[in-house]
């Protein structure tokens, strides 16, 4: 059976990874990764879309000559976007966001299992939480860092705004806010680190003490070859 120690530290980083897999799973469900105001311009008239979109979903609003607003609209992000680009790195956050959430559930299965029991020789002790963890805070950073690029680079706020227009107008500018959805991935990553740090330290621990239980041994024997 495992020590009270061992149980208590490995029951907190069982919560931190719990707490990393709840946040993976509020992301994938929700919509507010980033408003976006795009304007364009046709004729004698400026239109600006206002969009609040996430993976998934999008909902836009117009504004025409800063004063009539047209009612909101709700439509798919991946029906809406047109190149393969913007497209395809969509996926791939919505890929690595699954596993994700697959690598936090298999830290809290590990953080758990060690928590009742002493898997210490195998992948199931401390190697396999820092390994999930580990995997799980450099794909939730790779995705904050995919998403930024799909947004400013690929110009996806406005392949999505053009869904919101019936009219052929100019693209004169844009501006972007990124929302919780997208920030609290940084809570995600802390909560990984905090997972890794845990095990770290309570291993170190026990490591040290190991050690020192094993001086008087050691010590003995040379006072017998002494003797």
């Amino acid at each position: 059976m495992p020590t009270r120690q061992k149980t208590l530290m490995y029951g907190g980083a069982f919560l931190t990874s719990v707490a990393s897999f709840v946040i993976i799973c509020a992301v994938l469900g929700t919509e507010g990764w980033m408003d976006s105001e795009v304007s364009f311009s046709g004729g004698n008239s400026t239109t600006t879309v206002s969009l609040t979109y996430g993976l998934f979903q999008v909902t836009c609003a117009q504004v025409i000559n800063s004063g009539l607003q047209i009612s909101d609209s709700n439509f798919p992000v991946a029906g809406a976007l047109s190149s393969n680009g913007t497209k395809g790195i969509n996926t791939a956050i919505i890929v690595l966001l699954v596993l994700i959430l697959l690598s936090s559930l298999l830290s809290s299965g590990f953080t758990c299992t060690n928590a009742v029991s002493n898997p210490y020789q195998t992948f199931l002790g401390p190697i396999g939480v820092y390994t999930w963890s580990a995997i799980s805070g450099i794909l939730t950073l790779l995705v904050m860092i995919l998403f930024p690029v799909n947004v400013e680079g690929n110009e996806m706020s406005v392949e999505l705004a053009i869904n919101c227009i019936s009219l052929s107008l100019t693209h004169i500018g844009s501006e972007h806010r990124y929302e919780y959805s997208y920030w609290i991935l940084l809570l995600s990553i802390i909560f990984n680190i905090a997972t890794i740090i845990i095990i770290y330290f309570y291993d170190h621990a026990r490591y040290s003490k190991k050690k020192e239980q094993e001086r008087p041994i050691e010590n003995a024997s040379k006072d017998v070859i002494l003797f």
